[in-house]
């Protein structure tokens, strides 16, 4: 189990509107969306990233700074979603801040992870998690087949495969499992087992259908869905 403390907040709810995010939620989520999309070092600051989500808001950058500054020093660094890229030098300012210079921020393998799970990132959910996917090893039997297995997935059934990642990345946000990178065949069934019976049921039944009852089975989806 996790320290509370650092639990990220991603997928956190009103408790009477069940499908509308807290403001921390927002918040943690834009962090990490725009950590994901954007290269530029300058752009990755608190400052920048403050500036960002106030953008897409229409709210003040000032209004949550402080809020940003809490995200990240308090819940998604010790999480370890994302981590100080590095550090760029001041102009201006008191002497000691232009020594020290102005952290930058990145996500580590964990927040890639994270972040396949947030519908802001659109289509570029998929292509974060392929790569992510595509650099893991390969080292036994069981490890190759939920790596081939999900590379195929991620093209074929890329709704199944976000399914299956937001179930894997709301038990860490929710402490049940300590870390999700790297991602583990075992750690990864711990979650999705039972979560994915039905697929399984389903996938099982279509390979022992005979031609005729796969016809069956493709019209009744078709005028299903």
């Amino acid at each position: 189990m996790k320290d509370g403390k650092s639990n990220i907040a991603i997928f956190d709810t009103f408790k009477t509107r069940r499908n509308k995010f807290t403001g921390e939620a927002k918040r943690q989520r834009g962090i990490i969306a725009h950590l994901a999309t954007e290269q530029s070092p300058e752009l990755r600051t608190r400052t920048s990233i403050a500036h960002a989500i106030a953008e897409q808001h229409g709210i003040l950058w000032q209004n949550i700074y402080s809020g940003i500054f809490r995200d990240l020093d308090e819940v998604l660094i010790p999480a370890g979603v994302v981590k100080e890229g590095g550090r760029l030098p001041l102009r201006r300012g008191p002497k000691a801040l232009q020594l020290e210079g102005v952290p930058f921020y990145e996500l580590t393998d964990t927040g890639l992870l994270v972040a396949s799970s947030i519908e802001e990132l659109g289509d570029k959910r998929m292509g974060l998690l392929k790569s992510y996917v595509s650099s893991l090893p390969a080292n036994d039997s069981q490890c190759k087949a939920m790596k081939d297995g999900l590379l195929l997935l991620i093209d074929r059934a890329p709704s199944f495969v976000t399914k299956v990642i937001n179930e894997y990345i709301y038990a860490y946000s929710t402490g049940l499992i300590s870390s999700i990178a790297p991602l583990e065949t075992k750690k990864l069934r711990s979650v999705i087992a039972k979560e994915i019976a039905v697929e399984k049921e389903l996938v099982e039944a279509f390979v022992a259908f005979s031609g005729d009852q796969k016809d069956l089975a493709r019209n009744f989806f078709k005028v299903m869905t």
